[in-house]
C-alpha cells in the first residue's frame, strides 16, 4: 500500500477528538505518584559541550565506560556526550551533594519547570477537566508549588494532611528537589580528540541529585487518601531512581505491599506503571518481578525496552541492541516482555510509532486503545511544537499536522511482517491470542522540548482510551 493511501486512512482517524474529551471528563479521579520535582532545563550547543569536554579532560576512550552513574562532574559530561552522539535520552543519578553546586555554576539553566513523571502527568491531566487529579509530592515548598498549573483540580496535601490545590501549598520545611535537563539538537556537532561528532536526533541528558525521590520517600497522607476514597486510574513511576546499594530492594518490597493494599481498595481501578531509564540491573529485575504483578498497564520507550530486555533475555538483547531500532525489533521485544511479566497491557512509544500489546479481555478495548494513542500523538506533537501545554486549547495544536513519513514506513514494515493487510488501515490485529494495536504518529522535526514526552504519550494513551 502506498504511503499516501496509508496517510489518508489515518488522517481520517485523526480528524475529530470532540467525543474523546467528553468521555475523559467522565473520569472521576486520577492519582499520579511518586516522583515530583523541579527541572532546571537548558539547551546546550556542540560548542559549549566541546568546551565542557575539554575542561573535564574527556577523551573518546571515556565514552567506552559502561557505567551510567555520576560520581564526579566528569561523569556528567561523559553522559551528556554519550547521549548527544547517539541521539538518545538517559537519566543518571548521583548521591554526591557536590554535584549540585557544580551543575548550578557550570551548566546553569534557561528555565525552571515541573519535573518528575508524577508532577508532569498531573499538570497535563488537569487540562482535560478531570474533576480530581491527586498528585504525590515528597517535597512541596513554594518553589515546587510554582511549577504546578493554577488549576484547582490538581490536589496535593499540606504538612497537616489537608487536601488543597497543589499550586497553593507551601510545606516550607521541605527542600526543593531539582534535576538538570540538558537538551541538544539534531545535526549539531561537537569535537572530541580532534574528531567531529554529529548528533543524529534531538534529545536530552538528565543529571539527578534528589535525596527524597532517590529513596522513593512517600507522603502518608497521599496513600491514606487514595486508599480510603479509591481511584479510576493510578499512574506510578519513580522506581528507576532506586539502587540496590541504597536500600532500593527493600523499598520495592515495601512499595509492593502498599500496591497490594491499594489494588484491594479499588479493584476496578487501573494501575499503570511508567518505566524509565533504570541504571541498576537488580532494580530492573525487582521492578519486573515485584511491582509489575500489581499493575494493569506498563509504558516505556525503546531505550527503556532495551534496558529491561537486558535483564530477562540476554540473547534477544544482544540481537536487537546491536541493530538499528525498528518497529520489527521492538515488536519482538514487546512480545518477550509481555511473556515475562504477564501484565495485561504494555505500551511502547518509539520514534515514529506507538504499539500496545494487550490481553483480549482488557477493559479498554483495542479500538479504544487506538483512540487513546491517536490523541496521545496529537498532544505529544503539540507539546513538542509549543514547548509547554498551558491550556486545554494547546492540547490539539498539532491535530492537523502531517503524519510523519518515518512513521508510515514503520507502519508499512510492521503490516508486511504481520501479513495482515487490514492492519495498514485499522492498526489492530490478533497476535498469539493477544491484541496488538499500533498507530503512525505526528513528529515535530525540531521540537522545542522533549522533556516529559514519554510521560505525555503514556498517560494520554491510557486516559484517552475511553
Amino acid at each position: 500500500m502506498t504511503d499516501n493511501i496509508i496517510k489518508s486512512a489515518w488522517h481520517k482517524q485523526y480528524a475529530d477528538f470532540a467525543d474523546q474529551f467528553t468521555k475523559i471528563k467522565r473520569i472521576k479521579t486520577v492519582a499520579t505518584a511518586f516522583n515530583t520535582n523541579i527541572d532546571a532545563v537548558i539547551r546546550l550547543d556542540g560548542q559549549k559541550i566541546t568546551a565542557l569536554a575539554q575542561a573535564a579532560h574527556i577523551t573518546l576512550n571515556d565514552l567506552n565506560d559502561p557505567r551510567r552513574c555520576i560520581h564526579s562532574p566528569k561523569d556528567v559530561v561523559r553522559g551528556l556526550i554519550k547521549c548527544f552522539t547517539q541521539g538518545i535520552a538517559e537519566e543518571w543519578t548521583t548521591d554526591n551533594a557536590a554535584i549540585y553546586p557544580w551543575l548550578k555554576s557550570q551548566i546553569g539553566y534557561d528555565r525552571l519547570q515541573m519535573g518528575g513523571q508524577a508532577g508532569i502527568m498531573a499538570n497535563l491531566l488537569s487540562l482535560f477537566d478531570i474533576p480530581e487529579v491527586i498528585v504525590h509530592t515528597a517535597s512541596h515548598p513554594t518553589l515546587q508549588a510554582e511549577q504546578f498549573l493554577k488549576n484547582n483540580n490538581i490536589r496535593a496535601f499540606d504538612q497537616h494532611g489537608k487536601s488543597m490545590p497543589a499550586h497553593l501549598i507551601n510545606r516550607s520545611a521541605d527542600q526543593p528537589l531539582i534535576h538538570w535537563i540538558i537538551e541538544f539538537s539534531k545535526d549539531d556537532h561537537l569535537t572530541l580528540d580532534q574528531t567531529e561528532l554529529t548528533c543524529p536526533k534531538s534529545n536530552r541528558f538528565i543529571a539527578t541529585y534528589d535525596p527524597a525521590n532517590l529513596v522513593l520517600q512517600t507522603d502518608p497522607f497521599f496513600i491514606k487518601h487514595i486508599k480510603s476514597t479509591g481511584f479510576n486510574y493510578l499512574i506510578l513511576s519513580g522506581y528507576h531512581n532506586l539502587s540496590a546499594a541504597n536500600n532500593g530492594r527493600a523499598i520495592i518490597e515495601q512499595s509492593a505491599d502498599v500496591l497490594r493494599d491499594l489494588k484491594a481498595s479499588a479493584p476496578q481501578g487501573i494501575i499503570h506503571l511508567e518505566l524509565a531509564s533504570t541504571q541498576d540491573k537488580q532494580i530492573r529485575r525487582d521492578i519486573l518481578e515485584k511491582i509489575a504483578p500489581f499493575v494493569d498497564s506498563i509504558g516505556l520507550n525503546e531505550r527503556e525496552m532495551l534496558d529491561f530486555i537486558e535483564v530477562i533475555d540476554q540473547d534477544l538483547y544482544q540481537e536487537i541492541s546491536t541493530q538499528k531500532i525498528t518497529s520489527l525489533s521492538m515488536l519482538k521485544a514487546l512480545r518477550r516482555l509481555k511473556k515475562a511479566v504477564l501484565t495485561p497491557r504494555i505500551q511502547l512509544h518509539m520514534y515514529g510509532l506507538y504499539m500496545t500489546l494487550l490481553d483480549s479481555n482488557f477493559p479498554l478495548s483495542a479500538p479504544k486503545n487506538i483512540n487513546g494513542m491517536l490523541l496521545a500523538s496529537v498532544v505529544a506533537a503539540s507539546k513538542a511544537a509549543l514547548g509547554a501545554l498551558q491550556t486545554a486549547k494547546d492540547l490539539t495544536y498539532a491535530q492537523n499536522m502531517d503524519i510523519s513519513d518515518i512513521s508510515v514506513a514503520e507502519m508499512n514494515a510492521l503490516a508486511e511482517f504481520l501479513d495482515t493487510p487490514e492492519f495498514y488501515r485499522t492498526g489492530i490485529t490478533e497476535l498469539d491470542g493477544q491484541i496488538l494495536t499500533a498507530v503512525p504518529v505526528i513528529l515535530i522535526d525540531k521540537p522545542k522540548t522533549l522533556v516529559g514526552m514519554g510521560d505525555t504519550i503514556s498517560c494520554v494513551s491510557l486516559i484517552g482510551a475511553q
